[in-house]
């Protein structure tokens, strides 16, 4: 793994434990074995290595799901495919949804980082209409408001109260 994505991946790490402003470039460098002021060579601005986070998180997360057609031709719910994702992040990584934390502090990112955020959520909404739209064509797009919010706040519910069976409960209808 590069310097790079090693800073990449420990600021993930920050992000999704406690937000955006939960890293220091100081604390990345001593994390990756680093100079502090070598963080700046990869990422000039905490906000570009936000950005970059951000974008590749979205990256990696739509990857992963795949095109909800060829995994109904697999014999596949796209929408439990999904869903899984989403439960993987919060009982195996043990943490929050990236974009999902970052979302919440909107009004306090910069710019790079609300545009790459908000590029996640209109990734995931249209990702999700086209899912939804398989099974049944009606209300497309409330389907997929619906089951994003529903996934994101039932994570944020399951780390509040200590109880990831909560996320179980509030999601079971979706599969």
């Amino acid at each position: 793994m590069s310097k790079k994505q090693e800073l990449l991946k420990a600021a993930e790490d920050k992000v999704r434990s406690g937000g955006y402003s939960n890293f220091s470039f100081r604390e990345l460098a001593k994390e990756v074995g680093i100079k502090s002021a070598s963080v700046h060579y990869y990422f000039p601005t905490k906000a570009d290595l936000g950005a970059e986070l951000a974008r590749q998180y979205t990256d990696n997360f739509m990857n992963l799901l795949g095109a909800p057609a060829k995994l109904k031709k697999t014999g596949k719910n796209p929408i439990k495919v999904y869903v899984t994702q989403f439960r993987r992040a919060l009982l195996e990584d043990k943490k929050m949804c990236l974009c999902g934390l970052l979302g919440a502090e909107t009004d306090c990112l910069p710019e790079k980082v609300k545009d790459e955020t908000k590029r996640f959520f209109k990734l995931n909404l249209e990702w999700l209409q086209v899912a939804h739209k398989l099974n049944d064509p009606i209300d497309v797009e409330q389907k997929a408001a619906n089951t994003l919010s529903l996934l994101e706040g039932a994570m944020m519910v399951s780390k509040a109260v200590g109880d990831n069976h909560f996320f179980d409960q509030a999601t079971s209808w979706l599969e």
